[in-house]
């Protein structure tokens, strides 16, 4: 079974799109439509800006998601029979999968962008990447200690992404080395994601994504929350919101799609992240990169 997979923030680069923009009329057209609807030129920023600005939550997260819909929409023959994102990524397969249009689904992340951003000025936080051990122990050795720290990105085994407070973050991961982490270490990112320091973005994200419209994907989506295919647009809104605080389950969603029959992993957008961590979830998974008319 074909399953498309889309990444999320941190994949984007200086540059990217810029090809896609030159060769194709359709690309052209949805990046002018982005730039009408964010009010800015990020076709700008994404072609030739600087790193420090592309790397703005209210940029990266409408770049990504725009490089990856247009990647999917110029490369796809046929619908595939599974999709996934990675945090940002699931709209990008929401989109793709005609769950979202294209301009909601940009609207959906640009107000999650600016929502995510509010909340990390509300409330510093940070991330921390902690490689070599066993997830059970990361959880347990989190709810162990004051402060906001949780398990938020479980990244592929042996990686796991933990979120919240700066100093129980920082407290967390000398623990972690302590009990023989190959490394724990803080990430360069803006805030704490996919942790209870979100909840201040989430009445008003709840409120765009309920307002909006989404339909019966064409393929079962495999949600971050739930890491189980889904398909009602009811359970899709909650599971969008309830997102934004909980943990992206990577490694659980691969393992269920390969359990469920799947065999080629297709990356849609910038980078080949996502299809490196689906390797080292199972090595004889097949993956690729997009081919783009």
């Amino acid at each position: 079974m074909n399953v498309a997979i889309f990444p999320g923030q941190g994949a984007q680069f200086v540059g990217m799109g810029k090809e896609l923009y030159e060769q194709s009329s359709l690309a052209k057209e949805r990046f002018t439509t982005a730039n009408k609807i964010l009010g800015f030129s990020i076709t700008d920023i994404m072609f030739d800006g600087d790193d420090d600005t592309l790397k703005e939550t209210e940029v990266t997260q409408p770049a990504i998601f725009l490089h990856s819909v247009i990647s999917y929409e110029l490369a796809q023959k046929s619908t595939p029979d599974m999709a996934a994102g990675h945090s940002l990524g699931e709209f990008s397969a929401l989109t793709a999968m005609g769950a979202l249009s294209f301009e909601d689904g940009l609207r959906l992340v640009s107000k999650r962008a600016k929502t995510m951003q509010a909340a990390c000025d509300v409330t510093k936080g940070t991330m921390a990447a902690v490689l070599g051990l066993a997830d059970d122990l990361v959880e347990n050795t989190c709810a162990e200690l004051d402060g906001v720290v949780v398990a938020a990105n479980y990244n592929c085994p042996g990686q796991l992404v933990i979120s919240g407070e700066f100093s129980a973050v920082e407290a967390a991961c000398e623990k972690l080395k302590e009990a023989g982490a190959k490394r724990a270490l803080l990430l360069p990112v803006g805030g704490a994601f996919h942790s209870p320091l979100m909840e201040p973005a989430r009445d008003e994200l709840a409120k765009a994504i309920l307002e909006t419209t989404i339909h019966t994907p064409s393929c079962p989506i495999y949600q971050n929350v739930a890491a189980a295919p889904i398909q009602d647009a009811s359970i899709i809104k909650e599971n969008l919101i309830a997102q934004l605080t909980g943990p992206v389950k990577w490694t659980q969603t691969i393992k269920q799609m390969l359990e469920d029959g799947a065999s080629l992993f297709t990356e849609y957008g910038p980078g080949k992240v996502l299809q490196g961590l689906v390797k080292k979830i199972d090595r004889e998974a097949e993956v690729k990169s997009a081919v783009l008319d």
